[in-house]
């Protein structure tokens, strides 16, 4: 009898599977390993982030970053919001050096500190890949909710944040808030999205604040983190969505702080003028930030983008936007700050054999960079404008082999 229920417990063993400890691919992995830039090179960068926004800072601020920024030092002159280095340096010295990003179920929720690795979701594509049609058609509420209830059981994507748009909805307060419902109810993983309007943010709040049990509860244990594309470079706030990171940091709410210049285009066609750019625009809304709330946990999201200057088409699944996210990652990780960056923006329109070869190149480099989180690294194809189930499902395959890594 005692045998018998010897094997019976070596057969439950058997099919329990090994810990979270226990497993050799699991969230968090450290990586830092893959070091595009040398020393001198960040501390080049990052003197030349500091002299941008000393001598041509950023424009069209909202009037709480002024008032933060003049009082602290800087300046506001001819229209353009001026931070002396020692400012900056205060901003970075005051910034949160680690977080949690909770999830719904907490034992799922992640910790963005060092060089510890996570994969998830981003985006706003506005099209999908039909997997019974096999054709392209725009994105509604409904994909956004299959979107994270798929995610939500793909074990190498540790978070979900918004991949695409709802089209179907009717403005940008019904967009906002019916995101941020639709991905909280299909996952228990951290979510995230982003604003339009700052009211939206206070909107979504009190309703978070209804699932965790009562007012003031999504500030103890924020499950959202706000995509904030606050920037419309080269150096100028985004206005609207510097008066939602206003209402953001009022609220607790944790923030990406997102610059997206493209490389050519919107920002230095060098690489390194590129990572120069979206440092300098960073450091600028870490500090308004910090001024405004000492602590407040912030992602450093530089996205410096590649275009195809036959085209002028963005270029996500090329060796160069691995490199600049990677270079982005070291250098967030070098100041000593929470770091998120793109990967796996394959310019494949479906989920086929270059989808492959451009999502493993970017995603192996980023990864092993030491990014705390891999944004856009599932489901993504043409060149961020489509997204698509099969696409996802590959990709956690993929994510799981460059976590091995």
């Amino acid at each position: 009898m005692s045998e018998r229920r010897g094997r019976a417990a070596r057969v439950a063993a058997r099919a329990a599977g090994p810990t979270e400890a226990e497993r050799a691919v699991r969230p968090g992995l450290t990586g830092g390993r893959y070091r595009p830039l040398s020393e001198s090179d960040m501390q080049r960068i990052y003197e030349t982030a500091l002299y941008l926004l000393e001598t041509v800072g950023m424009g069209t601020p909202v009037p709480e970053f002024v008032e933060a920024v003049t009082e602290a030092g800087g300046s506001f002159e001819n229209g353009r919001l001026l931070f002396p280095r020692t400012l900056i340096e205060r901003g970075i010295e005051l910034a949160a050096k680690s977080f949690v990003w909770h999830g719904l179920d907490e034992n799922r929720s992640i910790e963005l500190i060092g060089e510890k690795v996570h994969f998830g979701t981003a985006g706003a594509a506005v099209l999908m890949l039909d997997h019974k049609t096999r054709r392209f058609r725009e994105s509604t509420t409904e994909d956004l909710y299959d979107l994270a209830r798929l995610a939500d059981v793909l074990e190498h994507i540790h978070f979900f944040v918004r991949p695409v748009v709802a089209r179907n909805t009717a403005d940008s307060r019904e967009l906002d808030i019916n995101t941020a419902y639709a991905i909280m109810a299909g996952t228990t993983k951290p979510i995230g999205t982003s604003y339009f309007r700052p009211e939206h943010v206070y909107e979504t709040v009190e309703m978070f604040d209804m699932v965790l049990g009562g007012e003031g509860e999504f500030r103890k244990r924020p499950f959202l983190v706000a995509n904030n594309t606050f920037v419309v470079p080269p150096m100028r706030f985004a206005y609207e969505s510097a008066e939602c990171m206003v209402a953001q940091v009022r609220t607790g709410m944790p923030i990406n702080l997102l610059s997206a210049g493209q490389a050519g285009a919107t920002s230095p066609a060098t690489l390194g003028g590129s990572v120069v750019q979206a440092l300098a625009e960073c450091l600028a809304a870490l500090t308004c930030v910090n001024l405004m709330n000492p602590g407040h946990p912030c992602v450093m999201g530089l996205w410096p983008f590649v275009s195809d200057l036959r085209t002028g088409a963005m270029s996500g699944g090329s060796g160069e936007e691995a490199l600049l996210s990677a270079a982005s990652a070291q250098i967030a990780n070098w100041l000593g700050l929470p770091s998120g960056v793109p990967a796996g923006m394959a310019d494949s329109k479906l989920p086929d054999a270059q989808a492959g070869h451009e999502k493993g190149l970017n995603v192996a480099l980023v990864a092993n960079s030491g990014s705390n989180l891999v944004y856009e690294s599932a489901g993504m194809l043409a060149s961020l404008l489509s997204c698509s189930l099969e696409m996802m499902v590959i990709d956690n395959d993929l994510l799981g082999a460059a976590n091995r890594t």
